[in-house]
């Protein structure tokens, strides 16, 4: 899985997804087809597998009210990293795919900060979601736009500006649904 995941990534640093077939991609990592469609359905399978297995494990550790900033640094930093991937997967049809990565992750990553805040008090019933959910979209937009402009503000700068907004107001948010 790697070394496909690999050749897909070098190969996509020159040549958009959307160009990029499972003949040329087995034939560049020198397996056959059948082993690539045993590990995975199509190119958009491998892709999403791509995000969730290299991103999702780096921030597994900060995950909390007071870490979620250095989390989502990582989130960028793994953008950053991997600029030709993330940008050739925006500009084609794969873009939901790199949405729904995003959302996937940034879901997570809010959703055990509204649970930590949240505390022994617990929430209505579908409220950590929507909380979740809410933030997650909102920063998800902003990293689209990101990548969409080619990655020009520091992640860095990105990270302090969402944590300008949301300072407080995820706290706040809870104790709103818990009265």
């Amino acid at each position: 899985k790697q070394a496909i995941a690999w050749t897909l990534k070098s190969i996509m640093r020159t040549k958009p997804l959307d160009k990029i077939t499972v003949k040329e991609l087995v034939e560049a990592c020198e397996i056959n087809r059948q082993t690539f469609y045993y590990h995975f359905q199509d190119i958009y399978d491998l892709l999403g597998w791509i995000y969730r297995t290299e991103a999702l494990d780096s921030i597994r550790d900060n995950k909390s009210y007071d870490t979620w900033q250095q989390g989502a640094l990582t989130i960028l930093k793994y953008i950053q990293d991997n600029r030709e991937l993330c940008i050739n997967t925006y500009r084609s049809v794969a873009r939901e795919h790199l949405e729904a990565f995003l959302h996937e992750v940034l879901y997570g990553l809010l959703s055990d900060v509204v649970d930590e805040v949240a505390g022994a008090q617990p929430l209505p019933p579908g409220s950590k979601d929507f909380v979740a959910k809410f933030y997650s979209y909102a920063f998800a937009g902003v990293l689209l736009d990101w990548i969409n402009s080619g990655l020009k503000t520091p992640a860095t700068t990105i990270v302090e500006n969402i944590a300008r907004i949301m300072d407080g107001i995820v706290p706040l948010a809870v104790r709103r649904f818990q009265q």
